[in-house]
């Protein structure tokens, strides 16, 4: 996949490397030569550059790019007026880092795809999302195995787990399902939250709209996620 990170700080610098290192082409930006120069060994191609100026933003290879991520993150100005460019340049998959609670709010009144908190979601989290198809979260237990959040692959809804036989067959455990439920909220209004269902039996029929938590090595869990 090919990448562009806005933003070459502590996060946006980790995210590029554990990128690059997973095999996808990145591109780091970012307006201190200092930040540009440090990674320019370690990624796959670095600019120092403006990204708050429309012409050399349009100057890009963005529509070869899958997903662009705005990781500004000490200059809030910089990071809304560079998210809303690559909106208005209708980028494939845009992310951004929000700063606070009320930078938030302006980023998904942009329409960005997806939100980052950095200082609550490590990169190596992000990398996983955002290399293995269908992965919504993860946690690494170890350099080698780790605990990942998946949807449940079409042609796995209405089996048995007993009948997937994933242990033999992937070499990972599916150690419970999480199901979006309706609960009334506060104010009368119903709510749609995600509610764990408890350890997981070879009976339990999988759902399409279920998530399920797989637990094995990186490299099994990446070569289950690919082949879907």
């Amino acid at each position: 996949m090919k990448f562009l990170i806005v933003g070459l700080g502590n996060f946006g610098a980790s995210l590029a490397e554990k990128l690059t290192n997973q095999g996808n082409e990145v591109i780091g930006i970012d307006s201190s030569m200092a930040r540009v120069d440090a990674l320019k060994e370690k990624i796959s191609h670095t600019i120092c550059m403006n990204a708050t100026d429309e012409y050399t933003v349009s100057g890009l290879p963005l529509k070869d790019t899958d997903v662009v991520i705005v990781a500004i993150g000490e200059d809030q100005g910089a990071n809304v007026m560079a998210t809303a460019l690559f909106k208005n340049l209708n980028v494939k998959r845009l992310i951004s880092r929000a700063i606070n609670p009320l930078h938030e709010m302006v980023l998904k009144a942009l329409g960005v795809d997806e939100i980052l908190h950095p200082e609550e979601e490590t990169a190596e989290r992000w990398a996983k999302k955002l290399c293995l198809i269908g992965v919504i979260d993860s946690f690494e237990l170890s350099e080698d195995y780790s605990l990942v959040e998946a949807n449940v692959p079409t042609m796995y809804a209405g089996k048995k787990i007993k009948d997937l036989d994933f242990r033999n067959k992937f070499n990972i455990l599916i150690l419970t399902t999480i199901k979006k439920t309706e609960i009334q909220g506060n104010l009368g209004k119903t709510e749609i939250i995600n509610k764990v269902q408890g350890v997981a039996s070879a009976e339990l029929v999988l759902e399409e709209e279920d998530i399920l938590v797989l637990y094995g090595s990186n490299m099994d869990i990446k070569k289950f996620l690919n082949n879907y």
